[in-house]
């Protein structure tokens, strides 16, 4: 057996300054609370749909997940590069010679909440077998999951288990509790990102008391042994109190990856060897409306916010480099980061009007026509006008923050060349009149119907009918998601947010298996990605396999398969008497149990 190492990638998050940033009074205070609490209101530009790990397939949901439950592993909360952390483990794991099989030990003691779910209302302690019952839940259709797609087809008899009708008695090779505190799992082929999957709050470990005492109602009923437990939740908010059992593990500045030239004047030096969560009440407030949550900042109601692309004009004294304007450097932390994913429209190839076709005459000129619309998508007028010019316009599905990203390569394909376009249509036939319609789905909000205004004047410049560019509005992003996950959308435009800092997870969302209702949205279908896809999953990190990935982006191009894509340069703010690196990438949620007020007179905890 060997000892795994932690991973490390790079993410490209920029730290503006921080030692000017936090030193002046800025107009926020923190909210009342009683006397000696430290408490602290963050605020999500979107709510989570459901706190049951199994079903938090949003951002907005792990961010919660991640602070009720416990994971395996979590990223280092300073680390950039990113880098792996034991979390509930008690270390790295020990992985067999063929990269099979991995053994994990998990902290002893550990105990879940007290809750009426369990005997006498007393939480007991974790154990191995609460981590493969958790795992198993995803694979039971019961519990309507949203991340099997993580282990799916890689964990040895897993989804014959499922198949079996996933009979919780019955065991699964591949899935062990060696005994109250070992885990052992067995890979079907060699998965290197099996660590990262296990620090996404789908890996988040649940009692099954809890699921059968609370059925349906689980889903806002977590009961974990996270930093926090959960005291209340709504439509507008959730409210999070400390757990006052949660293990004592001093912080480490160093183990978590301190970085003195970047990170100095944070405060971060003052939770050396102190015990998180360091705070006693933690408030999340969900304001989707940018014009709400800014207000909401201003006046002091929340203490961090996403700043809204509409605030950059005021906010920033410079876009190249990005440069916080004086008042805002003085008043405010200060932080600019470019999100770790990016924003496309991608075809759905299951739909025979643009996507695949029966007849190969129809198919190669439906591939025509798609190529056609993204030689007619303008992104530096997209950039401009809903990124603020700050975000980073790349050709195919490889994003700017993956190590395999190429900076050179594919760029013709992101080029804007109407002239093209126009002939490519010409060339195959197509006329005003025998265009299809083109449905451009989107859930129901201001800037949304903007964007898709403004696809429909780039389709019109490029000779297309406007009455046959609709829009397909949904009341919800959930319900719009359910829509695309059912084929029923032509065009999707959305955004991935990568789950873990490998570009293998930008890869799967084109990999053929991965069709609707999973991840592959545009229900991509090629044999020649799929075994490059097969080929490089096992892989480490390497320069054959950047090869093999770079190939396959540009065999998604080269079908003109999505428009793709923009990375955006996302902008925070936050109170100053706050001691916080804020993430919105790889360490998420992770980071709000470090978070500590800047109080005199302090308890250390």
């Amino acid at each position: 057996m060997r000892r795994l190492a932690p991973l490390q990638y790079w993410n490209g998050v920029v730290l503006l300054g921080a030692c000017a940033l936090l030193l002046a009074c800025g107009p926020n205070s923190p909210p009342a609370g009683p006397p000696g609490e430290r408490s602290y209101v963050h605020s999500l530009d979107g709510a989570p749909g459901s706190l049951d790990p199994a079903r938090a397939g949003t951002l907005y949901a792990n961010f919660l997940v991640v602070n009720l439950y416990d994971t395996l592993y979590r990223y280092r909360y300073l680390a950039r590069p990113y880098a792996l952390a034991p979390n509930l483990a008690e270390g790295m794991p020990e992985v067999s010679p063929d990269g099979l099989s991995y053994t994990i030990r998990i902290k002893h003691g550990v105990r879940f909440i007290d809750d009426p779910a369990f005997p006498g209302g007393s939480g007991r302690e974790v154990t191995a077998e609460d981590f493969v019952y958790s795992i198993k839940r995803h694979f039971d259709p019961a519990t309507m999951t949203q991340g099997a797609w993580l282990w799916q087809g890689r964990i040895v008899g897993l989804d014959e288990w499922k198949a079996a009708g996933a009979d919780y008695a019955r065991p699964v090779p591949g899935l062990q509790a060696l005994d109250d505190h070992t885990i052992r799992i067995v890979l079907t082929r060699e998965f290197p990102q099996l660590l990262h999957t296990l620090a996404q709050g789908f890996a988040a470990v649940v009692p099954r008391e809890a699921v059968d005492h609370y059925g349906p109602a689980f889903s806002n009923h977590p009961v974990g042994s996270g930093p926090f437990r959960l005291r209340s939740i709504d439509s507008a908010r959730a409210v999070m109190v400390r757990n006052p059992d949660f293990r004592r593990e001093p912080f480490e500045l160093a183990t978590e990856g301190f970085d003195p030239a970047s990170q100095s004047g944070l405060g971060l030096e003052t939770l050396e060897g102190r015990s998180p969560p360091f705070l006693d009440r933690l408030q999340v407030e969900f304001i989707g409306e940018d014009a709400a949550r800014w207000n909401a900042f201003l006046s002091g109601d929340i203490q961090f916010t996403k700043v809204p692309a509409t605030q950059f004009d005021q906010v920033l004294a410079s876009r190249h480099p990005v440069v916080p304007a004086a008042e805002f450097a003085e008043a405010f932390g200060f932080g600019a980061s470019l999100e770790s994913g990016f924003v496309y429209t991608h075809f759905n190839l299951a739909d025979p009007r643009v996507g695949y076709h029966p007849e190969p005459t129809r198919e190669e000129r439906n591939r025509a026509l798609r190529c056609a619309i993204v030689k007619a998508f303008d992104w530096q007028r997209r950039n401009q006008i809903f990124y603020y010019g700050i975000g980073q316009v790349f050709p195919g599905i490889i994003p700017p923050v993956a190590p395999e990203f190429d900076a050179a390569g594919g760029q013709e394909y992101i080029r804007y060349d109407l002239a093209t376009a126009r002939q490519l249509l010409r060339d195959h036939g197509w006329t005003p009149d025998n265009l299809p319609v083109l449905e451009y789905g989107f859930p129901a909000n201001v800037t949304e119907r903007q964007m898709f205004e403004q696809f429909r004047a780039f389709m019109e410049e490029l000779g297309w009918p406007r009455d046959k560019v609709k829009p397909l509005t949904y009341a919800t992003y959930g319900d719009y998601a359910r829509a695309y996950a059912r084929r029923e959308i032509m065009l999707i435009t959305s955004s991935w947010n990568m789950d873990y800092p490998d570009a293998e997870n930008t890869m799967q969302l084109f990999f053929g298996p991965n069709a609707s209702p999973g991840s592959n949205s545009s229900n991509y279908n090629n044999a020649e990605y799929d075994r490059l896809y097969r080929l490089a999953a096992g892989m480490l990190p390497s320069e054959e396999r950047t090869r093999l990935y770079r190939r396959m982006n540009q065999l998604v191009m080269s079908d003109c398969a999505t428009i793709s894509g923009i990375a955006r340069t996302l902008l925070f703010l936050w109170d100053r008497d706050l001691v916080m690196l804020p993430d919105r990438a790889f360490v998420g949620g992770y980071f709000l149990r470090f978070v500590d007020v800047r109080t005199a007179g302090r308890e250390e905890g």
